[in-house]
């Protein structure tokens, strides 16, 4: 009875082959032919998307916030136009003279009818909806509930008809809802992370059941459960880095035309969620993840598998 190959090649060449390249040839796989590179790859390309939709989400606040901080706007609600015309001439003369207010700027007309016609329609006339005259003030530090009351009671007197807003405090809904979304990315991240590492914990398991007979031989050689999983390791380590560089690329790519589709819209708030030069590095850093997780999971399941098989 003639001896299998792979035991005629491990008694010529000794163990030797358990290290290194050749060792992966004790138990071969096709590379790309299996799911476990595609199944990497599209986890990693998804990954890429979550993670640039949070980076996205955090740095469209942090810009939001960087541009309202500071930001007070003050409102004339008197519906007679003389009236508010006159209020709103107190009401600057008195701002200019408060410490700590930097710039005021009293919004035109016209920029009030344009910034209403989206919901009203054009030709909107001021007889017939009042529009509120509106006073845009940034000051120096901080707006916190001490300056609006300070702000309040300074134009009680001159404009009662004030009322007096944070910028910030316009937007606190939508950093709500941009948090809960940021949230959810993160979530859906260590979703795919866990289904990555279950996928290889899968593809391990059916590689050492496929190889069962040949792990057996090469343990009756003398090798060691570490120097099996090292040999599985290293086809873990090609797929997932193939796997990993393609969906790099097929994120890389999606996040590039979300991004040109959302810059078109021409939107302030939509523009200061564009990604950045670190924003990128950190996705690069995705597929090397991936990487690092398969390796462990492989390494774990083969050598919890060893314990058990043999």
């Amino acid at each position: 009875m003639s001896k299998p190959p792979v035991m005629t090649r491990a008694i010529e060449r000794g163990l030797a082959p358990l290290k290194g390249r050749r060792a992966s040839h004790l138990l071969p796989r096709a590379r790309l032919g299996g799911p476990m590179p595609w199944v990497i790859a599209i986890m990693v390309a998804l990954t890429v998307l979550a993670a640039g939709g949070a980076l996205a989400l955090t740095n469209l606040v942090d810009r939001a916030r960087a541009d309202l901080a500071g930001g007070v706007t003050v409102q004339i609600v008197e519906a007679d136009p003389v009236l508010r015309a006159a209020q709103a001439d107190r009401a600057m003369a008195t701002l200019r003279d408060l410490p700590g207010v930097g710039t005021l700027r009293r919004v035109p007309q016209a920029e009030l009818e344009a910034l209403i016609e989206p919901w009203l329609g054009g030709g909107v006339r001021s007889e017939v909806v009042p529009l509120p005259a509106l006073i845009d003030v940034r000051l120096d530090g901080e707006v916190g509930d001490a300056t609006l009351d300070g702000l309040r009671s300074a134009l009680a007197e001159v404009a009662p008809d004030a009322r007096i807003d944070a910028q910030s405090d316009w937007l606190g809904p939508v950093f709500s809802a941009i948090a809960a979304l940021r949230w959810l990315a993160i979530g859906l991240i260590a979703l795919l992370a866990f289904t990555s590492a279950a996928a290889v914990w899968l593809a391990a398991r059916n590689a050492l059941n496929a190889n069962r007979s040949t792990i057996e031989v090469v343990h009756l050689l003398g090798g060691t459960d570490g120097q099996i999983a090292r040999i599985f390791q290293r086809s873990v380590l090609i797929d997932a880095a193939l796997g990993g560089a393609v969906g790099l690329v097929l994120g890389a790519v999606a996040l590039t035309v979300l991004g040109a589709q959302f810059a078109a819209l021409d939107a302030g708030l939509v523009q200061g969620g564009g990604l950045g030069g670190f924003d990128w590095l950190l996705m690069g850093l995705v597929p090397f993840a991936a990487v690092a997780i398969a390796l462990l999971t492989a390494r774990m399941t083969v050598l919890a598998s060893l314990r058990k098989m043999l």
